[in-house]
């Protein structure tokens, strides 16, 4: 059942709150680096006001992109085998419109979708688990075009489509991977290619691409199993590419700041850091373990990047972006999990407990400003599934997620 919706894009400022949209995975530049402003410095004891709870999220690991006062991502329809994509109110919670768009993707840590939808001039974009690839109308739900990363010679990972596409000008972009060519630009309104990396064919992972301009020369970055890759926008040819030797599951962003582009990887692989010349060759610029991050992502502020490490001495991780040395490192505060920036501080979120914490943003150490722990938690989730959904901060808000609980929280003074 479909119900209308309208959809406001912009920034909006309320009691000294500068606020601002979230439009796909990792926000409006693919960083996890939210603009929001005069938010909560501190916690009460039982944590931020939840504004709403929803049960509308079916099951699944979908992330949300947030666009004025609504808030989209996808599910699997509890007990049955449709993968939806719905559209909440940001107000209330309460749902615009739910469009049902593959059958299920089924998997030992739990069933269902796991990218993120991105918006984009009034349409939606996604990707099932088992690789379905669709527009729809961000009003409606209506659906505009769809095909299948099998379509365009790709075979789905074992965990599925993690991927959340890009979107860039006329095109979106997406890495079905394979012989064909690893990643493909369709044309945004119809679903047509454009292009297809021919030179480029590795298998798909479960990291998303990015857009980066280096050296002046605009171009999408994407990580897979064997190669940290950079393709032209115009034909998809290779610009540059350098080793990367993964290991079971590829998952983190790429990250690039000036002309260095750093990744890192979990099991026991660690991170690595490059630097492009203007002649697009490539140089190692060093690799270590000191972030060993598995899916919970990596955010750089300033001359920093934080996340949580797998390595030896690790847990929740300061690391130097200039030689990849660690600033600091907390193991007992917080168990494993993923992470969100916004005005100065991190969000962490224990992917065993579902605790939250706000921590300073700070070289100095880990300092707590406020913890809480997710109640009610779903009954529905895998017993070998836990809570992996990356926290999300738009207008004034913070969203996180256990499968068909979708939750809200005023975390605005």
């Amino acid at each position: 059942m479909k119900f209308f919706c309208f959809v406001v894009v912009g920034i909006w400022s309320v009691a000294g709150v500068t606020a601002d949209d979230w439009p796909q995975w990792r926000g409006p530049n693919r960083t996890d680096v939210s603009n929001e402003a005069g938010l909560l410095k501190s916690w009460p004891a039982d944590g931020p006001k939840r504004d709403w709870l929803s049960k509308a999220g079916g099951l699944g690991y979908s992330g949300f992109s947030v666009v004025g006062n609504h808030l989209f991502t996808m599910g699997l329809e509890i007990g049955g085998d449709d993968e939806f994509v719905v559209c909440l109110d940001v107000k209330n919670g309460e749902t615009k419109w739910k469009t049902n768009v593959a059958k299920i993707f089924k998997n030992g840590w739990g069933d269902g979708p796991r990218s993120t939808p991105t918006i984009d001039d009034g349409h939606c974009y996604v990707v099932s688990g088992n690789g379905v690839v669709a527009c729809l109308k961000s009003s409606d739900g209506t659906v505009v075009w769809e095909k299948t990363m099998q379509d365009l010679g790709g075979k789905t990972p074992f965990w599925g489509y993690c991927e959340s596409v890009l979107v860039d000008g006329k095109n979106m972009i997406c890495t079905p991977g394979g012989k064909d060519g690893a990643v493909v630009a369709l044309n945004k309104k119809t679903g047509e290619i454009v292009w297809q990396s021919k030179d480029f064919q590795d298998g798909a992972q479960y990291s998303s691409p990015i857009k980066a301009v280096i050296n002046n020369q605009p171009q999408y970055i994407q990580l897979t199993m064997k190669s940290l890759v950079s393709l032209s926008p115009v034909d998809g040819s290779v610009l540059w590419k350098s080793d990367w030797p993964g290991q079971t599951a590829v998952i983190p962003t790429p990250i690039v700041k000036g002309n260095r582009v750093y990744v890192s990887s979990g099991y026991r692989v660690g991170c690595m850091s490059v630097e492009v010349a203007a002649d697009n060759s490539v140089k190692q610029v060093w690799k270590n373990q000191v972030m060993v991050n598995h899916h919970g992502g990596v955010i750089l502020v300033g001359e920093h990047l934080f996340g949580y490490s797998d390595g030896r001495k690790g847990g929740w991780t300061c690391q130097s972006f200039a030689d990849g040395e660690q600033v600091w490192a907390e193991n007992k505060a917080l168990s494993k999990g993923a992470i969100a920036y916004a005005d100065g501080k991190f969000y962490c979120l224990s992917e065993s407990k579902g605790e939250v914490v706000l921590i300073d943003a700070a070289v100095e150490g880990w300092k707590e400003a406020g913890r809480f722990k997710l109640e009610p938690q779903t009954e529905n989730r895998s017993n070998r599934g836990k809570i992996w959904v990356h926290p999300v901060i738009a207008n004034g808000k913070m969203f996180l997620r256990d499968q068909e609980l979708i939750y809200c929280y005023d975390i605005s003074p």
